[in-house]
């Protein structure tokens, strides 16, 4: 290709120095300057055209193919800005989606996270309550265990105080014999437990 250009040039150069320039300027005036001579024209238009015809078979493809070419790459640089925005939109999408995804998670976390904590109150409530009852069913126990024996110690110090006042009423009959004692104070208790 660059032999063509070269061979291309070396013509063009030869036509020109082969046209016979004017040595001399004829001396024109006003609208002569605008018209052309025949001498000049001719040769002028054939060094035009030649240089037109060397332009649109040697330069003239190059051009083109130039311009081909940076249109190509632009259309392929607009194609992939395109296809970066629609990955980009694409991720930003499944990044929503993912964003979505976790505080709906978190919130179910949450949710998840007050049922079990108002499960665990209600159970702490329930082992209190439970607790409450036993220590409050221990004290009754306790307090009718107490007034047991205080009813017993009571009966039995009543009983001896009985026996007593009976042996010094009855005399000594009462004071030897424990069955009789016994079956005394037995009476004496059922008659202030009826009574009382």
């Amino acid at each position: 290709m660059k032999a063509a250009n070269i061979r291309a040039s070396a013509a063009v150069a030869a036509l020109v120095g082969a046209i016979p320039a004017v040595a001399v300027a004829e001396e024109t005036s006003g609208a002569d300057i605008l018209i052309p001579k025949p001498a000049e024209f001719i040769p002028a238009l054939i060094i035009f055209l030649i240089i037109w015809f060397l332009l649109a078979k040697l330069a003239w493809p190059k051009v083109l193919s130039m311009f081909d070419t940076r249109e190509k790459t632009i259309q392929a640089s607009i194609d992939e800005a395109n296809e970066t925005k629609e990955k980009a939109s694409e991720i930003r999408d499944q990044a929503d989606a993912v964003i979505a995804d976790a505080r709906r998670q978190a919130s179910e976390i949450v949710l998840a996270a007050r049922g079990d904590a108002e499960k665990e109150r209600a159970r702490i409530v329930a082992d209190a309550h439970a607790e409450v009852e036993e220590i409050i069913t221990k004290a009754r126990e306790r307090a009718d265990d107490e007034m047991r024996r205080a009813y017993a110690n009571a009966t039995d110090s009543i009983a001896k105080v009985s026996v007593a006042v009976a042996s010094r009423i009855v005399g000594d009959t009462l004071a030897n014999d424990e069955a009789k004692q016994r079956e005394i104070i037995k009476k004496y208790i059922s008659e202030v437990t009826l009574n009382g």
